[in-house]
């Protein structure tokens, strides 16, 4: 694995905001090879629920390579009922905890929410009602709503701060995998107009709230035939977005899903570079995974191929889960991958030494 050292900041960079200085880091980060990224890294685990030990410090990632993720994710649905825990059980307390203590730690941290479906009273995946967005948009009850949940969010991220009182530049990935159909702001529940009217809503309210820290990540799903048009109907737009991900799930066939991701990534990573953003696989990962070889047989090929800077398996629980753990079938490749001189883990992108490891 290759190690870099991070560099104390010059006086520029200093004037930067903490976004800006997120995005020269992770581009920096990227000449390197791709980081490994893993969904609610220190809450659950194959064998393991946190909540359970609550005070001990746990990691699949941890205890399978001896490392910790570069990049840990964290969900905010829920935040926006007011609720003590998110929509994944755990405590909002616990989540801001472990995201500072693993920017501080070095890593960097990923921020999406799955927010209820302010009509219906339903979760983020009900899409019964076709009219949510434009509601939010022009209903005046929902909207006030809508401005009390997003005054929730804002409220976390200003909470996001290192003892010194410094905020944690954190990447947003708001209205995720919108080019399918199976959350209430998917493609076929609002209008092109009205997807970019709720991103420049939330955009402008977080941003005017002061959050600059934020690093703005747009997100749709695995499509398989991206074109410019196509793509461009829901793009916030090149002042809107710092980072174009996708989240690309092997659902189906290897053969379909290699396929789909060649051809996704041949024309993200070509926009992102005319566009200036950086690229990244927002999430990832074969459910249970059952194919022993599958992170260096199928998945690192893809992504050797193509200039992303990061990759985020989603969370593991005991029924469902998308990283190993010492004992599951895929551990010894996904070590093999560890050892690659193109992936990042904690060490790779810090001077810090990650757990028990000697200064």
């Amino acid at each position: 694995m290759t190690a870099m050292v991070v560099l104390a900041c010059t006086e520029t960079e200093k004037a930067k905001t903490g976004a800006e200085q997120l995005f020269d880091r992770m581009q920096a980060l990227q000449l390197k090879g791709y980081m490994y990224g893993h969904q609610d890294d220190p809450f659950y685990g194959l064998q393991w629920d946190g909540d359970t030990m609550p005070g001990v410090d746990r990691s699949d990632i941890l205890a399978t390579v001896g490392d910790y993720p570069a990049v840990m994710g964290f969900d905010l649905g829920g935040i926006e009922m007011g609720d003590a825990k998110n929509l994944d059980s755990v405590a909002f307390e616990r989540i801001r905890t472990e995201l500072i203590k693993h920017h501080e730690r070095g890593g960097i941290v990923t921020i999406s929410w799955h927010p209820r479906n302010p009509v219906t009273g339903g979760t983020a995946w009900d899409v019964n009602d076709t009219t949510v967005v434009s509601q939010i948009l022009h209903n005046d009850s929902i909207s006030k709503k809508f401005n009390l949940w997003m005054s929730r969010v804002g409220d976390f991220l200003k909470s996001l701060k290192t003892a010194d009182g410094q905020p944690v530049p954190v990447i947003f990935r708001p209205w995720h995998e919108n080019n399918g159909s199976w959350f209430w702001w998917g493609q076929k529940l609002c209008s092109d107009d009205d997807f970019h009217g709720l991103w420049n809503l939330l955009q402008d309210y977080l941003l005017g709230e002061g959050l600059d820290n934020l690093l703005w990540s747009y997100s749709p799903n695995l499509d398989g035939g991206w074109n410019e048009e196509r793509f461009n109907a829901r793009y916030p737009g090149d002042d809107r977005v710092s980072l174009i991900g996708e989240d690309a799930y092997q659902w189906g066939t290897e053969e379909d899903y290699v396929k789909a991701l060649k051809a996704d990534l041949t024309f993200l990573s070509d926009y992102a570079k005319k566009h200036g953003k950086l690229l990244a696989m927002t999430e990832c990962g074969y459910k249970n995974i059952p194919d022993s070889t599958w992170w260096t047989r199928v998945l690192q090929p893809a992504m050797d191929a193509f200039p992303i800077c990061y990759f985020h398996t989603w969370r593991n629980y005991k029924e469902e889960y998308f990283a190993p753990d010492p004992d599951q079938v895929s551990a010894a490749d996904f070590r093999r991958l560890y050892d690659s001189d193109r992936t990042l883990f904690l060490r790779d992108i810090t001077d810090k030494p990650s757990a028990g490891e000697q200064p």
